[in-house]
């Protein structure tokens, strides 16, 4: 994946370009065996570098994870915006359906970040703006619906239990239905994505048609 950040002298053209590649070969290291299994070491092998040498351009595995992590969200967050930009306003069911096509399209960026966590990693602070990004959308399009059913016991326990949305001023019934959305697509991209759907004789897209429906239905 390229570097976000603009470079200006060769030598900064060139810091890009290695980086980039170095994270192209994490990628397909990670399709392989696995981010826990992911190695610097093997990865300078297959460029013809050194380790030392690898090392200036990421200083850990832990820096080479963050750097995927930040690279995957971004990509959401990117797919997210533009899927809502697209329409007239807030659209839950735009939303689902970028998050869908985002995820099919690379499902080892997908499970990075929505999988397993990498045993002994723990990501920056600075990644949940990223996130926030993203629920900032979901929270926008939930709280645009008409209002569901009557209240729920954990409608008002959102009201005094919503850190997560970043201060967003959504109401306690629109924070659930996000919380609803996440988990629920989530769960359903998370099976059909490890292969758990296979030879059940149905359409994953279609069931993930039938939950969007029954989550705008509230």
């Amino acid at each position: 994946m390229a570097e976000t950040h603009a470079t200006t002298t060769p030598r900064e053209r060139y810091r890009a370009q290695v980086r980039a590649e170095i994270k192209e070969r994490a990628w397909e290291q990670i399709a392989t065996t696995g981010a826990s299994a992911l190695s610097l070491n093997a990865i300078a092998k297959q460029m013809g570098m050194s380790g030392p040498a690898l090392y200036r351009y990421f200083a850990s595995r832990d820096d080479l994870i963050t750097a995927l992590i930040r690279d995957a969200y971004r990509s959401l967050a990117d797919a997210c915006r533009l899927a809502t930009e697209a329409g007239p306003g807030p659209d839950l069911a735009a939303l689902a359906h970028a998050l869908r096509g985002w995820a099919l399209a690379d499902p080892q960026r997908y499970f990075l970040v929505y999988g397993t966590p990498v045993p002994g990693y723990h990501a920056p602070e600075d990644t949940t703006a990223i996130t926030h990004e993203i629920m900032t959308l979901m929270l926008d399009a939930c709280a645009a619906l008409p209002p569901g059913g009557p209240a729920s016991p954990f409608d008002a326990h959102l009201a005094d239990h919503r850190a997560w949305t970043g201060d967003h001023p959504a109401p306690p019934a629109a924070l659930h239905r996000a919380l609803s959305f996440w988990t629920r697509l989530h769960g359903l991209l998370s099976l059909e994505l490890a292969g758990h759907f296979t030879g059940m004789d149905f359409d994953p897209a279609e069931m993930f048609a039938a939950e969007l429906d029954a989550l705008l239905a509230g």
